[in-house]
């Protein structure tokens, strides 16, 4: 992955970065998922600029993925109750197929086994068929549905999937 640079978000130009990137990813990929109206709700409610400084503040950790000089996409994590909280993975149409998503992953596998935490944990939509292909290609396993009302209307209907950290 010489062409992948990896970025600690760690200023505000990186978190503005971030929000942009998100924009666009969110916008191609979840309208035809959950609408225009609720993408504009969880863009403003999880990934404006306001909300990334929250949650860097209490605790997640967000890196910018940088492809061959072009921001490719973002993840977002949490360290929490002895596992990883996978908040957010999402890379660009453009970059998707080149690894990035997978590379991250296993980063993070060694994170886990750095901090001693015992698996990875995360929510995904239960009609985004394709991540949710590639989650289960990944290991992860299916251990509960949610549906989570996030306000103004809207709910949250995802799978909760978890990876277990092998020694």
């Amino acid at each position: 992955m010489d062409s992948l640079r990896i970025i600690p978000v760690s200023n505000m130009e990186l978190v503005y970065s971030v929000t942009a990137v998100a924009d666009e990813i969110w916008r191609e990929h979840f309208i035809p998922i959950i609408g225009e109206a609720q993408v504009d709700y969880m863009l403003e409610k999880f990934l404006s600029p306001e909300a990334l400084v929250e949650q860097i503040n209490s605790g997640y950790q967000y890196y910018l993925f940088s492809y061959e000089y072009t921001f490719a996409g973002f993840a977002g994590v949490h360290k929490e109750n002895g596992s990883l909280f996978l908040s957010k993975l999402y890379v660009h149409k453009d970059f998707r197929g080149k690894g990035i998503a997978s590379y991250m992953f296993r980063q993070f596998i060694e994170l886990c086994k750095k901090h001693n935490l015992d698996k990875i944990w995360l929510t995904c939509n239960r009609n985004n068929t394709d991540t949710l292909n590639v989650y289960k290609h990944w290991g992860f396993k299916k251990v509960r549905e949610e549906a989570k009302d996030i306000g103004n209307g809207f709910i949250m209907d995802d799978y909760i999937l978890e990876y277990k950290i092998e020694e």
